[in-house]
């Protein structure tokens, strides 16, 4: 259930951080609470996979993953389109969540 909660948590933070712009400051009723609410249920599914996983490992894949997502939302949805270090800069994001899931050993502790 841990990389469900994951998942769940980053889903929930994708779609806060993507109405966060379309909220313009606030001022729109329905993407402000779609970012109060997202960032409400992502930080809940956060705190269960705590249960089990380190709070730097889980951060580093939840903000990791995020952040390549929020970038494809970006471009998707507001043409934002990143610029080739920025991408350089993502592509070595993914890489550490991979080299954290591969090889580390701390990726979820059962005790």
């Amino acid at each position: 259930m841990t990389y469900i909660y994951l998942a769940l948590a980053i889903m929930a933070e994708v779609a806060a951080t993507s109405a966060l712009k379309a909220s313009e400051e606030f001022t729109r009723l329905i993407p402000s609470l779609v970012v109060i609410v997202g960032y409400v249920l992502s930080f809940y599914w956060m705190t269960l996979v705590l249960r089990t996983m380190p709070i730097g490992i889980t951060y580093a894949i939840w903000s990791g993953v995020g952040i390549v997502l929020i970038a494809i939302v970006g471009r998707i949805f507001y043409q934002q389109t990143p610029d080739l270090p920025a991408m350089i800069g993502m592509a070595l994001i993914i890489t550490g969540v991979v080299v954290i899931h591969l090889f580390s050993k701390t990726t979820v502790n059962m005790n």
